[in-house]
């Protein structure tokens, strides 16, 4: 594909996701609860964690998360931002801590700026229902789906190494 092609391809031309058996996480960090109208706001609780990262005692790595919990709920939905780390415990208390369970996710590529992340999010919502694949949504405390931002994710140019990770029944 040519520079010209991949520059005119947009978020909702989704391509085919990889299939991960993903390692149980720990993750610790900011948790919020945010309304259609304050989705607007993740940015903001992205710039307060962001000086945590490396400093957060038992980090594993230098991947972020951000984790969306009841992403379905007409009251809105949690967001957490936060990164791996190896024990649940020796946190600031303003910190939530949470365990993801070992499973099978389908892992897709966002290539866009983050700004359009929802665009990616809306294309994987219409390709779930032709892919005979069911999500495993719903277990209290489990993040309905993540977006993983790898060591390549530039916070200045909002571009590079994002994932969305969808958990899948077995």
């Amino acid at each position: 594909m040519s520079q010209a092609t991949m520059k005119k391809t947009s978020a909702s031309q989704l391509g085919p996701p990889r299939f991960e058996n993903g390692k149980p996480l720990w993750i610790a960090g900011f948790r919020q609860h945010f309304t259609s109208e304050t989705m607007r706001d993740i940015p903001s609780l992205w710039q307060r964690f962001a000086p945590h990262i490396g400093n957060i005692p038992g980090q594993v790595g230098r991947v972020a998360y951000g984790l969306c919990f009841n992403a379905q709920s007409p009251d809105g939905m949690d967001y957490m931002v936060g990164v791996e780390v190896s024990s649940p415990s020796h946190h600031r208390a303003d910190f939530s801590v949470i365990s993801i369970p070992a499973q099978k996710y389908a892992v897709f590529l966002h290539r866009e700026h983050v700004s359009k992340l929802r665009e990616t999010l809306d294309a994987i919502d219409k390709w779930l229902p032709g892919s005979g694949l069911q999500t495993a949504c719903g277990t209290a405390g489990v993040p309905d789906f993540f977006e993983r931002y790898s060591e390549e994710f530039d916070p200045q140019t909002g571009m590079g190494g994002m994932e969305v990770w969808v958990p899948l029944k077995s």
